[in-house]
Formats: C-alpha cells, sequence, structure tokens
C-alpha cells in the first residue's frame, strides 16, 4: 500500500467534469512526485489580523500504519484567508512534551479542512494530538494510536455503517466511546445525499435532526456541508477525538445504489453529468474524511490494507464505485418481487456482472495470499452472505402460507412428497433468488471469485472473516462454496441510525422476531439476523477466534438510550 497522501493543493472548481478532474488529479501526483509537502499549502503567514481560527468540527485521526497516521482537522476564521497550522502529537493530554510537530495549512481550495501524515512513530503506542493557529487557537485534543507489529494477542474493532443524520442520533458512536475499543471501522453510507424529508420521509425524522443543506446534495459545496453536518455532532466528534478510524465510501457518499457509470437516485437531465458529480463527492470525502489516498492520481482508488502483525490482515474493499457494473434497481417491497419482470429477469440470472473489477480482484488475492497473518479479514460495503429465499415466497412478500408451505415441504422426507411439495424445493421451477440484487447476490461470480480466494488460503491455514454493512440489518452469516462448504463467516452490522426491514415488513403485522425465525429457516446460511435495531459491532479478534458483539441501542430518537448486546464467536 501506497505511504503518499493526497495533497491538499486542490484547485478544482466545485463542478468538475472528466478533464477538469484529470487534471486535478495529475497536479496533485506532480506535488506528491517532486517532494511536495503533505499540507494544504497555498496560505500566507498572515497573523488573520488578530482574529483567533475556529476549530468548529474537532480532529480527527485515521488510516493508522505501524509507523504513521493521518491527522486530519478543520479551521476557518470569519474571512476565507488561509490558516497557517502547527500540528502537535504527544504521550500525554497535557503536551508536557511535544514528541512530533509539523505545520500544515488549512485553505479555501481545500474547504478549509487540512491532513498530515504523521511518520517516524512507534508501533502499538497511543499517542495524544492537536492542532494550534495564529493568536493562540487550538483544537481539541485527540487520541490515537498506531497499529502493532510482531505477535498479537488481541484486536478490538468498532463496526459502524449507515448513519442518515435526521433518522435519529448516534448513540451507536457515543456508546462505542466506551467500549474498549481500539479502532473504528466505518464501513460506508457516513453521509447521506437526500433532499431534507426524503429519507427519512419528515413523517419519522427527528424534528431536531434537520439535514444541511437542505436540498439534496451534487456539487462539491453541497457534499462538504453535508459532511461538516456530520462532523458537527457532538457524538461525531468524540468518536473521532477518541480512536482512529479506518473508513470507505458505499452508495450514499454519492447517491444511492451507485455504480461505475451512474445511479438510482442520479438524473443527469437535472443533476449534470455522473462523472462530475462522482468528482465532487470523492473530493469532499478526502477533504473530510482522515483517508490515506493509495493512489493521489485517482481518488476514486480508495481500496487498501492494513497489518495488525501476525494476528489480522484488513482488507478494505470498494465494491461500489470504481468497478461496480449497473445492477437491478429492483427489490423487495410491499407487494412483493415480480419475477416475471423483464426489467428484471436479465439481471437476476446474469451471473458475470463486475463488482469490484479485475484489478481489484487481483489486487485482493494478492495481498491475502502475501499476508502472513492469522486472520484475513476483508471490510466491505454490502452483505456477502447467500441471502436467497424460494421465488413462491418472495412473489408473495413473505406471506404466512407461502412460508408454511415451503417449510413443510422442506421437512417432510422425499417418500412421502407430493407433487406440489416436490415442485417447492426444484430449484429449477421454483428457484432460490436474492430480496435485492444491489449486494454480492446480484454478482454471484464476482462473490465465487473472492471465496475461492478464501478457500485456498484456508487451506493455507488462514481464517476468513468479511465485516459488512449497508442493509441496515445485523447478520451473522455462514460463507460458503456453491457445493456448500464453508470457507468463513460474515458479521454484517446493523445501522447507526438508518431504518432496517421495518420499513418493508411493519411490526405490527409480522412481529421482528418472526420476521427473523422465518428468514433465517428459509435460508440455511444465515446463523443470526436482526431486523430492527439500530446500533454497531464490535469485534474482538484473538488467534482463537473471532467474537461479534452485536450492540444495540434501544432509541435513535432520543439521546437518551440503553444498551443489549447478542454476541457469537466464530473460531475459523
Amino acid at each position: 500500500m501506497s505511504k503518499r497522501e493526497q495533497s491538499q493543493d486542490n484547485n478544482a472548481p466545485e463542478s468538475l467534469g472528466r478533464r477538469g478532474f484529470v487534471v486535478k488529479m495529475s497536479s496533485v501526483a506532480a506535488v506528491l512526485a517532486s517532494g511536495g509537502a503533505l499540507t494544504a499549502c497555498g496560505g500566507s503567514g498572515a497573523d488573520l489580523n488578530g482574529e483567533q481560527a475556529a476549530f468548529n468540527y474537532g480532529v480527527a485521526s485515521g488510516d493508522p500504519l505501524a509507523d504513521r497516521i493521518i491527522l486530519w482537522t478543520y479551521a476557518k476564521t470569519s474571512t476565507d484567508a488561509s490558516v497557517d497550522l502547527t500540528w502537535q502529537m504527544a504521550a500525554d493530554a497535557s503536551f508536557t512534551t511535544v514528541l512530533f510537530s509539523g505545520k500544515v495549512t488549512a485553505t479555501k481550495d481545500s474547504g478549509f479542512t487540512a491532513k498530515v501524515d504523521a511518520t517516524g512513530l512507534s508501533a502499538n503506542t497511543e499517542y495524544f494530538y492537536r492542532f494550534t493557529a495564529p493568536n493562540n487557537a487550538v483544537s481539541a485534543v485527540g487520541r490515537t494510536r498506531t497499529l502493532p507489529t510482531g505477535n498479537v494477542s488481541e484486536v478490538k474493532l468498532a463496526v459502524f455503517s449507515c448513519s442518515d443524520y435526521p433518522a435519529g442520533y448516534f448513540n451507536a458512536y457515543d456508546s462505542a466511546i466506551s467500549s474498549g475499543a481500539q479502532f473504528a471501522l466505518h464501513l460506508g453510507d457516513y453521509i447521506y445525499e437526500y433532499k431534507d424529508g426524503v429519507y427519512p420521509p419528515a413523517a419519522t425524522a427527528v424534528a431536531a435532526r434537520v439535514s444541511a443543506p437542505p436540498n439534496e446534495v451534487v456539487t462539491l459545496t453541497d457534499y462538504r456541508t453535508r459532511h461538516a453536518l456530520h462532523k458537527a455532532d457532538p457524538y461525531v466528534k468524540a468518536l473521532h477525538a477518541r480512536m482512529p478510524m479506518i473508513a470507505i465510501w458505499d452508495d450514499h457518499e454519492f447517491a444511492n445504489n451507485a455504480y461505475m457509470d451512474g445511479a438510482e437516485n442520479h438524473n443527469p437531465n437535472t443533476q449534470g453529468p455522473w462523472t462530475a458529480r462522482k468528482a465532487a463527492a470523492s473530493q469532499a470525502y478526502h477533504e473530510w474524511m482522515p483517508i490515506r489516498t493509495p493512489d493521489a492520481s485517482n481518488l476514486l482508488k480508495i481500496y487498501r490494507s492494513f497489518d495488525f502483525g501476525n494476528l489480522l490482515s484488513l482488507h478494505m474493499l470498494d465494491t461500489r464505485i470504481i468497478g461496480r457494473e449497473h445492477q437491478p434497481d429492483r427489490t423487495i417491497n410491499a407487494a412483493g418481487l415480480d419475477i416475471a419482470d423483464p426489467a428484471f429477469l436479465p439481471y437476476a440470472f446474469n451471473k458475470n456482472k463486475q463488482l469490484m473489477g479485475t484489478t481489484q480482484q487481483a489486487w485482493l488475492d494478492t495481498q491475502m495470499a502475501a499476508s502472513k497473518a492469522t486472520w484475513q479479514i476483508l471490510g466491505n460495503q454490502t452483505v456477502m452472505g447467500r441471502v436467497q429465499l424460494p421465488a413462491s415466497v418472495l412473489v408473495t412478500n413473505l406471506s404466512a402460507a407461502s412460508v408454511t408451505d415451503y417449510l413443510t415441504a422442506k421437512a417432510t422426507p422425499a417418500a412421502v412428497q407430493t407433487q406440489a411439495q416436490k415442485d417447492l424445493l426444484d430449484p429449477a421451477k421454483n428457484p432460490r433468488i436474492s430480496y435485492t440484487f444491489d449486494n454480492w447476490e446480484g454478482y454471484p461470480n464476482a462473490r465465487d471469485a473472492v471465496l475461492a480466494s478464501a478457500a485456498k488460503n484456508k487451506a493455507a491455514g488462514k481464517k476468513f472473516l468479511v465485516l459488512s454493512g449497508d442493509s441496515h440489518n445485523a447478520w451473522y452469516n455462514k460463507l460458503t462454496l456453491a457445493d456448500g462448504t464453508q470457507v468463513g463467516a460474515e458479521f454484517a452490522g446493523m445501522s447507526v441510525t438508518s431504518s432496517g426491514f421495518e420499513e418493508i415488513f411493519p411490526p405490527a403485522l409480522i412481529p421482528p422476531a418472526t420476521l427473523a425465525g422465518t428468514i433465517k429457516a428459509l435460508v440455511d446460511d444465515i446463523n443470526y439476523i436482526d431486523t430492527y435495531r439500530r446500533g454497531y459491532m464490535l469485534v474482538t479478534v484473538t488467534p482463537a477466534g473471532a467474537k461479534g458483539d452485536y450492540v444495540y441501542v434501544s432509541s435513535v430518537t432520543s439521546s437518551s438510550y440503553t444498551t443489549t448486546v447478542d454476541s457469537f464467536t466464530y473460531a475459523g
């Protein structure tokens, strides 16, 4: 993995066409190649006329390695003047002895964000950091840590996804601060792009949680403003100040159900070219997230790996933007799934669509094969497990009669099955189909390639675990080859705030426990599912096993909450 960082000399206009995006990236690469400082350059050394810069969005750190880490902040005065900053790292929160320091500048071109790749650090070490500005302005103090090397006995990860601001309070972030987690993972949908009142609808949104900007985000200014809204949240500030984050994007950092060439929630006739929107979204993401850029010439390339000594290698994937081909926009809804729809059928049985792209797949194969760690863990956007339901059940939206008929047929010995029951169990007559093709189910050959690689590594003594988000529901799945051989497991997390299956199956009509039990009975590879609660996963990895604590918060409509935990361990 590259140890370079994106330069903050971002001179692109707010709306970038493809040519402008390429030119901008070329200039970034040139700065890095020439040995330029990894800072937001372009500021004068002005004293700001006595004004203190405001660190309105706190501090953050991310993408830790054994010897370096990204430090992030935002600093601005009442004008558009550049703000020259000093960053400092120390062994204690009082900064008794400053161990490392340097300069960085927050400029208008970078949206007044600033990032630095602090190098020369000691492995497996906790540090405190802060930024200072002229006229005695000082940021909040953050705590971070580097990755361990050598023999590692345990790593704790707090794993999040799908944090929709108007849907509720980020209580999951608050809970994780005191969880004992050493590192945070965000698997995407850190922000959402929707116009206020669209998702969630105004009737179910939390009144005090109003989106900014109120319109759907499309331009660079829009995306910056939406990121700022999240960074201003007190629980977001506190989480970032407490531990380093390793993050990847999903679709809503761009637009719903995004892929290489477009998105379900993008209209080029009214919102301009997808390339321009994609460029604006990716630039804002790199500006506002504490992410190290693997390839400064291509901001869309964010897949990268992290080694936690001999215990685990974490491979963060992009299954959304860089290689994904268009998937059907069709999912199950209140009317069921119309599998006879001509718009649906070509996708349902096309196994060859790309999800990661061949380049990223080859990279992943190489990374896992070369790793010496016991655990190979994927940080990934969407559910990978084989969540396939009988078509007879899907077309009736899991009606009680269809479920009973299928499960009765499944439990009936073959010798005494009726012809109707045999037909229900015949995949040619009653195929098993995913409830959505936005996840790995829509890209079966791509999934098979990953699982084949996992099988090879398992034969070499390595263990395989996938961490997923996106679905808003909690899953613990077996990961199996087409012949049923298990090669790994999946901990897929519930959302921080976004609603789950209760949108489709109201609890008043189908109690959540009944729904979860039904889905689990219908799908052999599901060990556990929760369809209605919000929270995060605390994943503890040791040589002997990976423990997934599914931490649920009692409420997202109030900042007062309690937690409950369901726990499972996969030995590998």
